[in-house]
């Protein structure tokens, strides 16, 4: 999970943004340009947010953030972002946590020194309608919308994009993304590849993608095992009896375990505890009082105690434990 702090105080810059220059759909760059974000350190690159229609007829528009190079713009390439979810902002995230030209600080925005745009032209797209500020006036899209439906919306956005910004329809372009973009990335490179789209397109590149349920989750047991959190058994079985994908893909899909994979997902959450962040596993859990902290430990104690009341009974060892106390 992200900080919600990050993503409110970078949902509120957005809606600012937004208020000061985009009441309606425009596509005008010039209108579309942004002289300046709140609490924002001055840089020498130029930034744009809008929206672009995509479908005339159900009034459906999709809003992009994108920042130019930090030089010679002109020469670089332009790097399409995209994040996935179904459902994750890429302005929010990509654009102002992840990679994009500033990060939200206590005082105002911050310089990102990791920032994309020192090395290429990048465009954070909010996809598909109803993600981020991107909608449909047509409500009843947002229960019919697919992956068919969100690569054309992406492909019209880029033709429709690329004739309010014709400087940049001959740079090297590249489709990125993370997540449930391991969909969207190459379903819209595929596309525009076979309706032979004037798009300069040379690559695509994904990170921790959202590929396929079968085979995509699998290594977060080899993870979990790699680094102690679960046993040599627990793992074995995770391999040979229920894999973790086909955990993932039942709770995600049925909402429900049954048979022998239920069985498996209990032993798992029996030895990886409740304080453990699965996108960081050495991250310190921030506990809110000293009440709480002092409760974790104790059942941490108390679950060591038990373990090693159990483990000596094993090996026909006597000892009494109040494991209570």
């Amino acid at each position: 999970m992200l900080p919600l702090t990050y993503t409110k105080i970078a949902t509120i810059i957005l809606i600012v943004v937004l208020a000061q220059t985009l009441m309606e759909v425009s596509s005008l760059p010039e209108y579309d340009k942004i002289s300046s974000l709140p609490g924002q350190p001055f840089v020498n690159f130029q930034q744009y947010s809008g929206y672009i229609a995509v479908d005339d007829q159900q009034q459906r528009a999709l809003f992009y953030y994108f920042v130019e190079a930090e030089v010679d713009p002109a020469s670089k390439p332009l790097v399409l972002w995209l994040n996935g979810g179904p459902g994750c902002s890429s302005v929010g995230v990509g654009g102002f946590i992840e990679h994009g030209p500033f990060a939200p600080g206590e005082n105002g925005l911050l310089r990102n020194d990791y920032s994309w745009n020192r090395e290429a032209n990048v465009l954070y797209l909010e996809s598909p309608a109803g993600v981020g500020f991107s909608y449909s006036s047509n409500k009843s899209f947002y229960n019919l919308v697919t992956d068919e439906i969100t690569a054309w919306d992406n492909l019209v956005f880029l033709q429709r994009w690329f004739t309010e910004f014709p400087e940049y329809s001959n740079n090297e372009f590249f489709i990125t993304g993370e997540s449930y973009a391991g969909h969207y990335v190459p379903q819209l490179a595929k596309l525009i590849v076979e309706t032979k789209t004037k798009i300069n397109l040379k690559g695509i590149a994904i990170g921790n993608p959202l590929l396929e349920f079968n085979t995509d989750f699998n290594s977060t047991a080899e993870f979990l095992w790699s680094h102690g959190l679960i046993s040599d058994s627990v793992f074995g079985v995770l391999n040979y009896a229920c894999s973790f994908s086909q955990i993932r893909r039942e709770l995600q899909i049925n909402n429900n375990l049954g048979g022998v994979c239920e069985r498996v997902y209990k032993l798992l959450l029996n030895e990886v505890s409740n304080y453990i962040d699965y996108y960081d596993v050495t991250l310190d859990v921030c506990l809110s009082s000293v009440g709480q902290q002092a409760y974790v430990l104790n059942q941490l104690v108390n679950d060591f105690l038990v373990f090693l009341t159990l483990a000596l009974r094993a090996e026909n060892k006597s000892l009494k434990v109040d494991v209570f106390h």
